[in-house]
């Protein structure tokens, strides 16, 4: 036997033309679980979890309620729902009840058995006609979103590895198998890791360019290739800028939600530092706005790559922070050069190790290729003029040699950033 719910208009509303109720229940095989208000339908069907429910209404000019009430299933209610009126409804009061998934309706004056019998018999059929076409449309949709997501990950695989369509459908074929997910599964994970591992570069990219732009401050007032510098200068705050405006873009926690607020509070104070004409006496200030923010844009990389949840995206922020070691280390160089200056000096051997270990570690990780040995090999030949630049910073030659090697490590952290940031491993991790 199936059950079914009474809804009445009230508390304790009598309806007299129910009595045909209880003869007509045993013929349409139902039980009667429960009976409640209209103000409390939602609540009495998550309670009783009815085969039917039958709703005597209210007056025409009392339907508020219950309207409101079949409001909250949004016209997909869980069982069917037939309607026992004081009069025949008009034609916009229709509407609205088909709209809000009521099945069908009689008028309660002269009802018996059989017409109520098959008042019910006939909401539950369109119900569970309704169902069936929602389950069809639903398999469907979910189909045509799986078909956009593998496409999409082909196309992410083939523009990342330089492979052809055939062989982008293999690799998510199998991840697909080896996981034992569905292939939409598998590409929606590839986006999502393709994704974070974009988003750990844009804020290691801001972890970087907070230190290289307080050396170019310092390098300008050095008088070390000015020109190059203003230049240098204008494209780093339009790279600051550009990443902010995409990482608004993502869909970030509470954390990230926050580190990014962060980060653009500390931009804000560290780009009003740089608007100022700057003089030897200024440049201890820009370095703590550019500390505060090299701080919280590493607190968004964490985050970011905590929220991505894969360990492979790790590589991306370890191999993003050497960027900004490389500017750190020739910028606290001139400072303690040009300026003397006691904490920038203190800072230059512990920058020193960090850069080395990190090296070291990347040079020992499993994920590489043919591409990123080479890039590697480059860079630490380049790290190795760097530390002659620091060595002589003292020096114009050396000065010089410190911004050079600097730029020169930042071109090829930035390719070996981005090498793993679509390797294969990240992406399919």
């Amino acid at each position: 036997m199936n059950s079914l719910l009474l809804v009445l208009p009230g508390e304790n509303a009598d309806i007299a033309c129910l009595t045909p109720l209880h003869a007509a229940l045993p013929d349409a095989r139902l039980t009667l679980a429960g009976q409640d208000a209209c103000s409390k339908l939602v609540q009495a069907v998550a309670e009783h979890a009815p085969r039917q429910v039958l709703i005597c209404a209210p007056d025409a000019g009392e339907m508020g309620e219950l309207l409101d009430a079949l409001r909250a299933w949004e016209g997909r209610p869980p069982c069917a729902l037939s309607l026992l009126c004081a009069a025949a409804p008009g034609r916009e009061l229709q509407d609205a009840l088909v709209a809000l998934g009521v099945q069908a309706w009689a008028v309660r004056e002269g009802l018996d058995t059989d017409g109520l019998a098959a008042l019910l018999a006939l909401a539950q059929t369109r119900w569970q006609r309704e169902a069936g076409l929602r389950a069809q449309i639903e398999a469907l949709q979910a189909r045509l979103d799986e078909r956009k997501w593998i496409d999409r990950a082909k196309g992410l695989l083939m523009s990342a590895r330089g492979i052809g369509e055939d062989e982008a459908f293999g690799l998510l074929r199998g991840a697909a198998m080896h996981a034992n997910l569905r292939l939409g599964e598998v590409s929606r994970s590839v986006l999502e890791a393709a994704q974070w591992a974009e988003a750990i570069n844009r804020a290691g990219q801001l972890r970087m360019l907070s230190q290289r732009l307080a050396r170019l401050a310092v390098q300008a007032l050095a008088k070390v290739d000015v020109r190059r510098s203003q230049v240098l200068r204008k494209e780093s705050v339009e790279r600051v800028q550009a990443n902010l405006d995409y990482l608004g873009t993502l869909a970030l926690d509470e954390r990230g939600a926050q580190d990014l607020a962060g980060v653009r509070v500390a931009w804000d104070q560290f780009s009003g530092a740089l608007d100022e004409r700057l003089a030897p006496a200024s440049l201890a200030e820009l370095d703590a706005h550019a500390q505060a923010l090299l701080e919280r844009a590493e607190a968004l990389a964490d985050a970011l790559e905590a929220t991505g949840a894969r360990r492979a995206l790790r590589i991306v922020n370890i191999c993003g922070r050497q960027r900004m070691r490389a500017q750190r280390l020739a910028k606290d160089a001139l400072l303690a050069s040009v300026l003397g200056l006691a904490d920038a000096q203190a800072r230059l051997a512990p920058t020193m190790d960090e850069f080395e270990a990190a090296l070291l570690e990347l040079e020992r990780a499993p994920l590489s290729s043919s591409e990123i040995r080479a890039t590697l090999a480059a860079a630490r030949d380049e790290w190795l003029r760097l530390l002659g630049g620091v060595r002589n910073a003292d020096s114009a030659e050396g000065r010089m040699a410190l911004v050079r090697s600097s730029e020169a490590l930042l071109q090829s952290f930035d390719q070996l950033t981005a090498a793993y940031e679509h390797s294969l491993q990240v992406i399919m991790s």
